[in-house]
Protein backbone atom coordinates (compact mmCIF):
# COMPACT_ATOMS: atom_id res chain seq x y z
CA UNK A 1 0.00 0.00 0.00
CA UNK A 2 1.54 3.37 -1.01
CA UNK A 3 2.46 5.76 1.81
CA UNK A 4 0.90 9.18 2.25
CA UNK A 5 4.18 10.75 1.20
CA UNK A 6 4.23 8.90 -2.13
CA UNK A 7 0.67 10.06 -2.80
CA UNK A 8 1.48 13.67 -1.87
CA UNK A 9 4.17 14.06 -4.47
CA UNK A 10 1.96 13.42 -7.51
CA UNK A 11 -0.76 15.61 -5.98
CA UNK A 12 1.71 18.44 -5.47
CA UNK A 13 2.93 18.12 -9.03
CA UNK A 14 -0.66 18.12 -10.24
CA UNK A 15 -1.43 21.32 -8.31
CA UNK A 16 1.61 23.04 -9.80
CA UNK A 17 0.53 21.95 -13.27
CA UNK A 18 -3.03 23.18 -12.75
CA UNK A 19 -1.85 26.51 -11.35
CA UNK A 20 0.41 27.01 -14.36
CA UNK A 21 -2.34 26.01 -16.75
CA UNK A 22 -4.88 28.35 -15.18
CA UNK A 23 -2.63 31.31 -14.55
CA UNK A 24 -0.80 31.45 -17.87
CA UNK A 25 -3.81 32.55 -19.98
CA UNK A 26 -4.60 35.20 -17.39
CA UNK A 27 -1.04 36.46 -17.52
CA UNK A 28 -1.18 36.47 -21.31
CA UNK A 29 -4.49 38.35 -21.27
CA UNK A 30 -3.27 41.17 -19.00
CA UNK A 31 -1.11 42.98 -21.61
CA UNK A 32 -3.86 42.62 -24.22
CA UNK A 33 -6.39 44.10 -21.80
CA UNK A 34 -4.08 46.99 -20.93
CA UNK A 35 -3.41 47.69 -24.60
CA UNK A 36 -7.15 47.91 -25.22
CA UNK A 37 -7.62 50.20 -22.21
CA UNK A 38 -4.78 52.41 -23.40
CA UNK A 39 -6.27 52.61 -26.88
CA UNK A 40 -9.66 53.55 -25.46
CA UNK A 41 -8.04 56.11 -23.19
CA UNK A 42 -6.50 57.78 -26.22
CA UNK A 43 -9.84 57.88 -28.01
CA UNK A 44 -11.58 59.39 -24.99
CA UNK A 45 -8.84 61.98 -24.39
CA UNK A 46 -8.89 63.02 -28.04
CA UNK A 47 -12.67 63.22 -28.00
CA UNK A 48 -12.63 65.46 -24.93
CA UNK A 49 -10.60 68.01 -26.92
CA UNK A 50 -13.00 67.83 -29.86
CA UNK A 51 -15.94 68.16 -27.46
CA UNK A 52 -14.32 71.27 -26.01
CA UNK A 53 -13.94 72.84 -29.44
CA UNK A 54 -17.63 72.14 -30.06
CA UNK A 55 -18.49 73.58 -26.64
CA UNK A 56 -16.50 76.71 -27.41
CA UNK A 57 -17.80 77.05 -30.96
CA UNK A 58 -21.40 76.60 -29.81
CA UNK A 59 -20.89 79.27 -27.14
CA UNK A 60 -21.21 77.07 -24.09
CA UNK A 61 -23.86 74.61 -25.27
CA UNK A 62 -24.44 72.40 -22.22
CA UNK A 63 -24.83 69.30 -24.37
CA UNK A 64 -21.12 69.50 -25.13
CA UNK A 65 -20.28 70.28 -21.52
CA UNK A 66 -21.89 66.95 -20.61
CA UNK A 67 -20.03 65.21 -23.42
CA UNK A 68 -16.72 66.62 -22.16
CA UNK A 69 -17.50 65.26 -18.71
CA UNK A 70 -18.35 61.83 -20.11
CA UNK A 71 -15.17 61.72 -22.21
CA UNK A 72 -13.05 62.69 -19.22
CA UNK A 73 -14.67 60.07 -17.01
CA UNK A 74 -14.05 57.37 -19.59
CA UNK A 75 -10.41 58.37 -20.00
CA UNK A 76 -9.88 58.48 -16.22
CA UNK A 77 -11.52 55.08 -15.83
CA UNK A 78 -9.28 53.50 -18.45
CA UNK A 79 -6.19 55.08 -16.88
CA UNK A 80 -7.12 53.85 -13.40
CA UNK A 81 -7.80 50.33 -14.73
CA UNK A 82 -4.30 49.85 -16.16
CA UNK A 83 -2.62 46.89 -14.48
CA UNK A 84 0.98 46.36 -13.40
CA UNK A 85 3.25 47.23 -16.30
CA UNK A 86 5.53 44.47 -17.68
CA UNK A 87 8.83 46.33 -17.29
CA UNK A 88 10.72 49.33 -15.95
CA UNK A 89 10.36 51.45 -19.10
CA UNK A 90 6.60 50.94 -19.30
CA UNK A 91 6.23 51.71 -15.58
CA UNK A 92 8.10 54.98 -16.07
CA UNK A 93 5.91 55.88 -19.04
CA UNK A 94 2.80 55.06 -17.03
CA UNK A 95 3.92 57.61 -14.45
CA UNK A 96 4.49 60.22 -17.16
CA UNK A 97 1.07 59.45 -18.60
CA UNK A 98 -0.65 60.00 -15.25
CA UNK A 99 1.18 63.31 -14.74
CA UNK A 100 0.44 64.58 -18.24
CA UNK A 101 -3.19 63.51 -17.97
CA UNK A 102 -3.59 65.46 -14.73
CA UNK A 103 -2.08 68.55 -16.34
CA UNK A 104 -4.40 68.21 -19.33
CA UNK A 105 -7.41 67.63 -17.10
CA UNK A 106 -6.63 70.71 -14.99
CA UNK A 107 -6.20 72.84 -18.12
CA UNK A 108 -9.48 71.69 -19.58
CA UNK A 109 -11.30 72.31 -16.31
CA UNK A 110 -9.83 75.81 -16.17
CA UNK A 111 -11.10 76.59 -19.66
CA UNK A 112 -14.53 75.23 -18.82
CA UNK A 113 -14.64 77.47 -15.75
CA UNK A 114 -13.62 80.46 -17.87
CA UNK A 115 -16.41 79.78 -20.35
CA UNK A 116 -18.96 79.61 -17.54
CA UNK A 117 -17.76 82.76 -15.78
CA UNK A 118 -16.88 85.08 -18.67
CA UNK A 119 -18.44 83.49 -21.74
CA UNK A 120 -15.19 83.15 -23.69
CA UNK A 121 -11.68 81.70 -23.45
CA UNK A 122 -8.31 83.30 -24.00
CA UNK A 123 -6.37 81.98 -26.97
CA UNK A 124 -3.14 80.94 -25.27
CA UNK A 125 -4.69 78.54 -22.74
CA UNK A 126 -6.52 76.84 -25.61
CA UNK A 127 -3.25 76.47 -27.53
CA UNK A 128 -1.64 75.07 -24.36
CA UNK A 129 -4.49 72.59 -24.01
CA UNK A 130 -3.97 71.37 -27.57
CA UNK A 131 -0.23 70.99 -26.91
CA UNK A 132 -0.95 69.03 -23.73
CA UNK A 133 -3.29 66.76 -25.63
CA UNK A 134 -0.61 66.07 -28.23
CA UNK A 135 1.87 65.19 -25.47
CA UNK A 136 -0.71 62.89 -23.93
CA UNK A 137 -1.21 61.15 -27.27
CA UNK A 138 2.54 60.79 -27.81
CA UNK A 139 3.24 59.33 -24.35
CA UNK A 140 0.32 56.92 -24.56
CA UNK A 141 1.45 55.77 -28.00
CA UNK A 142 4.98 55.20 -26.69
CA UNK A 143 3.56 53.25 -23.75
CA UNK A 144 1.36 51.22 -26.11
CA UNK A 145 4.46 50.17 -28.05
CA UNK A 146 6.57 49.58 -24.94
CA UNK A 147 3.99 47.24 -23.38
CA UNK A 148 4.18 45.09 -26.50
CA UNK A 149 7.98 45.12 -26.49
CA UNK A 150 8.39 44.26 -22.81
CA UNK A 151 5.60 41.67 -22.68
CA UNK A 152 6.54 40.02 -25.98
CA UNK A 153 2.92 40.20 -27.11
CA UNK A 154 1.78 42.08 -30.19
CA UNK A 155 -1.67 43.28 -31.21
CA UNK A 156 -2.91 41.23 -34.20
CA UNK A 157 -2.45 43.18 -37.47
CA UNK A 158 -6.11 43.71 -38.39
CA UNK A 159 -7.03 44.60 -34.82
CA UNK A 160 -4.24 47.17 -34.87
CA UNK A 161 -5.27 48.56 -38.25
CA UNK A 162 -8.87 49.03 -37.14
CA UNK A 163 -7.73 50.74 -33.93
CA UNK A 164 -5.51 53.08 -35.92
CA UNK A 165 -8.49 53.85 -38.14
CA UNK A 166 -10.55 54.83 -35.08
CA UNK A 167 -7.79 57.15 -33.89
CA UNK A 168 -7.48 58.66 -37.36
CA UNK A 169 -11.21 59.37 -37.50
CA UNK A 170 -11.03 60.96 -34.06
CA UNK A 171 -8.10 63.13 -35.17
CA UNK A 172 -10.01 64.28 -38.25
CA UNK A 173 -13.06 65.10 -36.13
CA UNK A 174 -10.99 67.10 -33.64
CA UNK A 175 -9.21 68.96 -36.43
CA UNK A 176 -12.50 69.81 -38.12
CA UNK A 177 -14.06 70.99 -34.86
CA UNK A 178 -11.09 73.24 -34.12
CA UNK A 179 -11.48 74.98 -37.46
CA UNK A 180 -15.16 75.57 -36.82
CA UNK A 181 -14.58 76.99 -33.34
CA UNK A 182 -13.64 80.61 -32.84
CA UNK A 183 -10.29 79.49 -31.35
CA UNK A 184 -9.26 77.38 -34.31
CA UNK A 185 -7.02 79.93 -36.00
CA UNK A 186 -5.05 80.58 -32.82
CA UNK A 187 -2.72 77.66 -33.35
CA UNK A 188 -3.38 76.34 -36.83
CA UNK A 189 -1.26 78.09 -39.37
CA UNK A 190 -0.87 77.96 -43.12
CA UNK A 191 -0.54 74.65 -44.87
CA UNK A 192 -3.18 72.92 -42.77
CA UNK A 193 -5.54 72.69 -45.75
CA UNK A 194 -3.25 70.14 -47.37
CA UNK A 195 -2.92 68.28 -44.08
CA UNK A 196 -6.69 67.86 -43.82
CA UNK A 197 -6.87 66.62 -47.41
CA UNK A 198 -4.14 64.11 -46.64
CA UNK A 199 -5.91 62.87 -43.52
CA UNK A 200 -9.16 62.39 -45.41
CA UNK A 201 -7.38 60.60 -48.25
CA UNK A 202 -5.55 58.37 -45.80
CA UNK A 203 -8.77 57.40 -44.03
CA UNK A 204 -10.52 56.56 -47.30
CA UNK A 205 -7.57 54.48 -48.51
CA UNK A 206 -7.21 52.54 -45.26
CA UNK A 207 -10.96 51.91 -45.07
CA UNK A 208 -10.79 50.36 -48.54
CA UNK A 209 -7.87 48.22 -47.37
CA UNK A 210 -9.78 46.96 -44.34
CA UNK A 211 -12.82 46.19 -46.48
CA UNK A 212 -10.67 44.09 -48.82
CA UNK A 213 -9.09 41.96 -46.06
CA UNK A 214 -9.47 38.25 -46.80
CA UNK A 215 -10.06 37.46 -43.11
CA UNK A 216 -13.29 39.48 -43.01
CA UNK A 217 -16.32 37.52 -41.89
CA UNK A 218 -19.79 38.35 -43.27
CA UNK A 219 -20.49 40.25 -40.03
CA UNK A 220 -17.32 42.33 -40.36
CA UNK A 221 -18.00 42.99 -44.04
CA UNK A 222 -21.50 44.24 -43.18
CA UNK A 223 -20.15 46.45 -40.38
CA UNK A 224 -17.50 47.97 -42.64
CA UNK A 225 -20.15 48.60 -45.30
CA UNK A 226 -22.20 50.57 -42.77
CA UNK A 227 -19.11 52.53 -41.77
CA UNK A 228 -18.32 53.34 -45.40
CA UNK A 229 -21.86 54.65 -45.96
CA UNK A 230 -21.49 57.04 -43.03
CA UNK A 231 -18.01 58.05 -44.14
CA UNK A 232 -19.16 58.91 -47.66
CA UNK A 233 -21.86 61.10 -46.14
CA UNK A 234 -19.33 63.41 -44.46
CA UNK A 235 -16.30 62.96 -46.73
CA UNK A 236 -17.22 65.83 -49.03
CA UNK A 237 -17.74 68.20 -46.10
CA UNK A 238 -14.34 67.23 -44.71
CA UNK A 239 -12.61 67.83 -48.03
CA UNK A 240 -14.34 71.21 -48.44
CA UNK A 241 -14.17 72.29 -44.82
CA UNK A 242 -13.76 75.97 -45.74
CA UNK A 243 -17.21 76.02 -47.34
CA UNK A 244 -20.38 75.74 -45.25
CA UNK A 245 -18.87 73.97 -42.26
CA UNK A 246 -21.14 71.46 -40.52
CA UNK A 247 -19.36 70.68 -37.22
CA UNK A 248 -22.40 69.14 -35.54
CA UNK A 249 -22.92 66.71 -38.43
CA UNK A 250 -19.25 65.74 -38.63
CA UNK A 251 -19.04 65.25 -34.86
CA UNK A 252 -22.16 63.07 -34.79
CA UNK A 253 -21.14 60.87 -37.71
CA UNK A 254 -17.54 60.60 -36.52
CA UNK A 255 -18.75 59.24 -33.19
CA UNK A 256 -20.87 56.66 -35.00
CA UNK A 257 -18.02 55.67 -37.34
CA UNK A 258 -15.64 55.23 -34.41
CA UNK A 259 -18.19 53.12 -32.56
CA UNK A 260 -18.50 50.92 -35.63
CA UNK A 261 -14.73 50.60 -36.03
CA UNK A 262 -14.34 49.63 -32.38
CA UNK A 263 -16.90 46.89 -32.94
CA UNK A 264 -14.95 45.66 -35.96
CA UNK A 265 -11.74 45.76 -33.94
CA UNK A 266 -13.34 43.64 -31.21
CA UNK A 267 -14.47 41.10 -33.81
CA UNK A 268 -10.98 40.92 -35.29
CA UNK A 269 -9.52 40.37 -31.80
CA UNK A 270 -12.09 37.66 -31.00
CA UNK A 271 -11.34 35.84 -34.24
CA UNK A 272 -7.63 35.70 -33.34
CA UNK A 273 -8.28 33.84 -30.09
Amino acid sequence: MPSRRSLALPLSALLVFLFTLLSSPLLRAAPADDLLRLHQLRLAAQKSLGDFYMYNGMEGDQRYARMIGESMQRAQGHLDALEQMPGDASRALQGQLRSTWQSYRDGLQGLMDAMRSQGFTDLQPVADLADNNQRLMAISQELYQKIQQESGQSVPPLTQKSREQSLLMQSISVDYASRSASVGTSFFGGGEERAMDELVGEFASKLDSLSAAQQNTPQITAALGSIETKWRYIEKSLRNYNENTVPFLVSKYSDSIIEGLEGVSAQYAANQQ
